[in-house]
């Protein structure tokens, strides 16, 4: 069997993600790290879905010094809540067929997984056992929790407490969770006391962090593409339009605002609630307000980077701490961050003590629309927006959660 000394420079790595992956050379919070671990002399390997609305087989492929493993599954995005469980109750036994046809041979150091992590548990049982692979969790989401949470899932039911049992298994098979915040650390320890506290530390959302210097003109050509005013403050959220973004707020400060002119708000997403939102526009077509559909990911850096102020909106029933990555876009663009969460997450915390933004309650109108009259005075803009980009310098590359990983290696 293929096997690199996890004491060596050269550790052979597995990353499982429910989402397709075609390449680790497009932008993302997975990908970036991706990239890290290639740059630096390991082997990295890529096991990700090719959900039936594909029309794909499943695929071994080596591309850019990365192996990927496509396998045929059904589909788990975009479709009905029956076809998406039986779909996702059925992926790792279709993981584990795949490893013992294309990858049998190769014995794994590392194994890193993601959200959501309860349907890769089997899998990355699986493979430890073969391989005595360390595991690595990236804890993106406190799954069944944040369900209960919104009312989607009760604590009484079977399905809850089959879910929480996996959810205590995968915890129990990771001998490393990385989580995004001390705050998720802390809600972890505490409410799953069986975990070694010496196993889970903070490994935040990073990026490969770039230098987009659009200049004032494709500024100016980037507004007109999207139809945005260039004389007032343009506030864009960015990113997932669905329940855990409590979208009910967010129109409410689009409607309190409706006669504001000195604000501009462009939103560009999409989820489950983005019909609620374009049912709000067609029926009151506020006039300081574009909605925009999920644009290809530079599209969307760019759109960032010709904006002034970067939303982020969460329910404020949720009791798990979320800390959305969404941020970083915002950080890397140098522009300040105006957020309206529940009081849990710690991210309001974090964007007030490093001095780039301003935080509120979920559901205070008053409080949100004083940080918004805050944020239209430009000198506080690019005060704030300079402690972004430096505070995520600093605190959010892929280099730093690299490193984090890799120390467990010696």
């Amino acid at each position: 069997m293929m096997r690199c000394s996890t004491k060596g420079e050269n550790v052979n790595v597995l990353f499982l993600s429910l989402v397709l992956i075609n390449s680790i050379e497009e932008k993302g919070i997975y990908t970036d790290l991706l990239r890290e671990f290639r740059n630096n002399g390991h082997n990295v390997y890529v096991i990700s879905p090719h959900e039936r609305r594909l029309k794909l087989p499943t695929e071994y492929v080596e591309k850019d010094g990365v192996y990927y493993l496509k396998v045929r599954t059904g589909n788990i995005t975009k479709v009905n809540v029956v076809e998406k469980g039986l779909s996702t109750l059925l992926i790792e036994r279709l993981f584990i067929k795949a490893v013992q046809k294309y990858l049998n041979q190769v014995r794994f150091d590392l194994i890193i997984y993601a959200t959501p992590p309860i349907t890769s548990e089997k899998v990355v049982r699986y493979i430890k056992n073969k391989d005595t692979a360390k595991t690595y969790l990236l804890l993106k989401d406190i799954f069944p929790q944040n369900a209960v949470d919104l009312g989607m899932l009760s604590k009484r039911s079977l399905l809850y407490k089959y879910f929480r049992q996996k959810e205590k298994r995968l915890y129990k098979s990771a001998d490393y969770i990385g989580c995004m915040s001390q705050a998720n650390v802390d809600f972890l320890l505490r409410h799953n006391p069986d975990i070694p506290p010496d196993v889970v530390e903070v490994c935040p959302n990073s990026i490969e962090v770039s230098n987009i210097d659009i200049g004032l003109d494709m500024l100016r050509q980037i507004r007109d593409r999207y139809g945005l005013p260039h004389d007032k403050t343009i506030f864009l959220y960015g990113g997932n339009l669905g329940k855990p973004q409590g979208i009910d707020f967010l129109i409410k400060c689009l409607r309190s605002n409706r006669l504001n002119d000195q604000v501009f708000f462009v939103i560009a997403g999409s989820g489950t609630e983005f019909p609620k939102l374009q049912d709000y526009f067609d029926t009151e077509n506020p006039k300081n307000a574009k909605l925009v559909n999920q644009l290809p990911r530079n599209d969307y850096e760019l759109l960032a980077n010709a904006c002034d102020v970067g939303l982020i909106f969460l329910d404020r029933r949720f009791t798990i701490p979320n800390f959305p990555s969404r941020l970083l876009s915002y950080m890397q663009a140098s522009i300040p961050v105006l957020a309206a969460t529940d009081i849990n997450t710690d991210i309001g915390k974090i964007i007030e003590e490093g001095n780039f933004g301003y935080w509120c309650e979920s559901g205070d109108i008053n409080k949100f629309n004083e940080h918004l009259v805050k944020l239209c005075d430009e000198n506080e803009r690019k005060k704030l927006g300079a402690n972004a980009r430096r505070y995520l310098e600093e605190h959010y590359t892929v280099r730093r959660s690299y490193e984090i990983i890799m120390k467990h290696f010696g």
